[in-house]
């Protein structure tokens, strides 16, 4: 498949984000067919009366900066390198496009079971309260498409160029390991990050709760950081680092990322466990989301 500056898109070009819905955890059991998210797009077009003509990532991360790419391939489109949130969020009314006046419906869902269907509701944050019931009995989990885009809706809106900067990121850690060194370093230098703290994963209280996956990991400190704790506390996605007497460290919209010790490898909420060494890092959001209506979507409060 194609990634494709949205530059290079036509004004009234149709461009339909494709993603996953759900509680990651409930994914780890709940296996796909594998032709859920065709589905919602086709659904989508359906409602739409015409074919999209390119792909878009909702976020970047995890199964939603993968799940379009392997759409796009099967259908034959190109994805367009960018996205609406520069990091992932936990709810999709927490995109860029939101901020720009685009409307997350028309909005089809589907899951493995075969089900299918389409929402229309009267803003985004209807959107995400409606799909999220609708989520929970589909088992927690399952395949979307929304926020149907013209060309020149996605020029004024997306976070651009977010693909380029993951694939940039993968290369950076190939070549550190390839050379016997860690990246760790390199990577807070050149993504402007902060190493925020290293040790072991002592505690994590998960639990799946209204669709989400919500909860809190303590890490006890090594080397350089050790007698000293971190606390992350996720919903979905890590959203606060704090101290032991509850100091923040990073918070939400920055990213806050986990990076196995060993291998350089980054850890999920859904896959963090008891016994993991990890590296904490804090990284800079898109500054979008630093504006007064950046913060008042997904910021601290």
């Amino acid at each position: 498949m194609t990634v494709l500056d949205i530059e290079a898109m036509d004004d009234d070009a149709l461009i339909v984000p494709v993603a996953v819905m759900g509680a990651p955890a409930v994914m780890l059991e709940e296996l796909p067919r594998g032709d859920e998210a065709v589905a919602a797009l086709r659904s989508l077009e359906a409602v739409l009366g015409r074919k999209a003509e390119a792909i878009f990532c909702i976020e970047a991360g995890g199964l939603n900066e993968t799940t379009p790419v392997a759409v796009a391939a099967t259908v034959g489109l190109p994805v367009i390198d960018g996205d609406g949130m520069g990091r992932a969020f936990p709810e999709f009314q927490m995109v860029s496009m939101t901020m720009f006046g685009v409307h997350a419906c028309p909005m089809a869902m589907s899951d493995e079971k075969g089900n299918a269907l389409v929402l229309n509701t009267v803003d985004n944050l209807s959107t995400q309260k409606f799909a999220r019931v609708i989520i929970v009995e589909m088992g927690g989990a399952g395949m979307i498409a929304l926020y149907p885009m013209t060309g020149a809706q996605a020029k004024r809106s997306i976070l651009r160029g977010s693909l380029s900067l993951i694939s940039n990121i993968g290369r950076l850690i190939r070549a550190e390991q390839a050379a016997n060194r860690t990246p760790a370093d390199r990577l807070a230098r050149e993504l402007n990050g902060v190493r925020l703290f290293e040790g072991r994963v002592t505690d994590v209280d998960r639990r799946t709760e209204g669709g989400f996956a919500r909860g809190q990991a303590t890490i006890k400190g090594l080397e350089a950081y050790q007698g000293r704790n971190l606390t992350l506390k996720f919903q979905n996605e890590f959203l606060m680092a704090e101290t032991e007497d509850g100091t923040p460290r990073a918070m939400t919209p920055d990213p806050i990322c986990l990076l196995d010790l060993e291998t350089i490898q980054p850890i999920t909420t859904e896959q963090l466990a008891y016994g993991y060494r990890v590296i904490v890092f804090g990284l800079p959001c898109d500054p979008k989301w630093r504006t007064g209506h950046g913060l008042s979507r997904v910021g601290p409060g």
